[in-house]
């Protein structure tokens, strides 16, 4: 809400694709992906799933199509589903052409699983006729044994090579709808083969670190990877790969797009004080209620929660709004200044409610609406809590006066 937009690295050009009507690559807006974890077959369980991951911010949902009746599912599902589909085959080519019949709006292929060159060309082909595109999805546990062999194991080289053997066959039947990934779970081998692959190819690149585990350590290590890349200009889709609810990867796509300024916010961010002996609350838990309260709400605001008055307001100006507490009381501010103080026991629902009126009528109409006397309160409770537990950091200047007027002179050499 009014904040400067940085901006990181210039986005590498790419190639342009549709999945759906949804554009990936080519300058589009860096794209959410997760996969459902029901079975394809249950098209009701399945969809209640897409509905969440779309709500919690995924652009494409990914449904595997492993037998017939997972084909069948997609055939019920694709219709019914609030954003493209896009069916997950790995060994039998029959059932990506299946999956075409069912009205998919994309593919990914396995090429360390379907190896056989005729079969390839035909998913192509067919897939071409159909106008969807196809992911070449290199995982890095799965390469071809030859390409071990080749290059002494599962390098940047093999999976970019997978890659650009795959894209040959496509080449052969005149497809060029791809976009690629080249996947591990070892983060700095994602990292280089990314790399690698952004100098090698000018098809959008998917972004993920596989089998990235549970949180907390599996958001970590897909952060470390795709944050990385996307801050290099890399990337144009990305899927966290988590051991969890896949409405967490989804959630943790847009959160992740949106803290590098690649998405425009559509959700809260709260930020908060790590709290320290001045904090007036247990800072970790109102935080936490105030996130339980706000973040199904879908406020696109920057909100804080700060353990004291002291520095609180001032270090969280850039805030849309915030909350700092002081001498048993909740010192709601806007921007940096004081609207509202409140009971210490009512600081999170104030805050609720502020947010809502907030994104309701706008900043200005909600300064104008400040209590009077607000600040004036605001400000003895700083100065009261300033006496009582010495003066703070931005004082510091005033502690340096006293260290030079007592000793200063005493030491120098003559």
């Amino acid at each position: 809400m009014g904040r400067t937009a940085w901006t990181i690295t210039e986005r590498r050009p790419t190639r342009q694709i549709q999945v759906g009507g949804v554009a990936v690559g080519g300058g589009a807006p860096v794209t959410v992906q997760s996969m459902t974890t029901t079975k394809t077959a249950d098209a009701e369980a399945t969809l209640t799933q897409i509905y969440a991951l779309a709500a919690a911010g995924a652009d494409l949902v990914r449904c595997t199509c492993n037998e017939e009746a997972a084909a069948e599912g997609l055939a019920r599902i694709v219709p019914r589903s609030p954003v493209p589909i896009i069916a997950d085959i790995h060994f039998h080519h029959e059932m990506a052409l299946a999956a075409l019949e069912a009205g998919v709006q994309g593919l990914r292929l396995n090429p360390g699983n379907l190896r056989k060159a005729h079969e390839i060309k035909q998913v192509a082909a067919e897939a071409k006729d159909r106008g969807v595109p196809i992911r070449i999805g290199v995982n890095a546990g799965s390469l071809h044994p030859e390409l071990y062999k080749r290059f002494g194991g599962a390098t940047p080289e093999a999976l970019v090579e997978s890659a650009r053997m795959e894209l040959a066959y496509f080449a052969e039947v005149g497809f060029e709808d791809v976009k690629i990934s080249v996947k591990a779970s070892s983060v700095p081998l994602m990292i280089e083969s990314y790399r690698l692959a952004s100098e090698t190819f000018d098809h959008p690149l998917h972004l993920g670190v596989t089998e990235a585990g549970p949180p907390p350590a599996g958001l970590i290590k897909g952060t470390a990877g795709i944050a990385t890349l996307l801050a290099e200009g890399i990337g144009d889709t990305i899927r966290y790969s988590l051991t969890a609810d896949p409405v967490e990867e989804a959630r943790a796509g847009r959160q992740l797009l949106e803290a590098l300024g690649l998405r425009e916010r559509k959700g809260l961010d709260l930020i908060a004080c790590p709290s320290c002996g001045r904090a007036e609350i247990d800072v970790i838990a109102v935080a936490s209620a105030a996130q339980s309260a706000l973040e199904n709400r879908n406020l696109p605001i920057q909100v804080a929660v700060m353990g004291c008055v002291v520095n609180g307001p001032g270090e969280a100006r850039e805030a849309d709004l915030g909350i700092a507490a002081g001498r048993k009381r909740g010192h709601l501010f806007i921007k940096g200044k004081i609207v509202r103080v409140v009971p210490e026991d009512e600081m999170v629902e104030a805050l609720v409610a502020e947010a809502e009126k907030l994104v309701a009528e706008g900043v200005e109409a909600r300064l104008a609406a400040a209590d009077s006397g607000a600040e004036a309160e605001a400000e003895a409770d700083r100065m009261a809590l300033i006496d009582a537990k010495g003066v703070d950091a931005n004082a510091s200047e005033t502690k340096v006066e006293l260290i030079r007027k007592k000793y200063g002179g005493e030491h120098d050499e003559t």
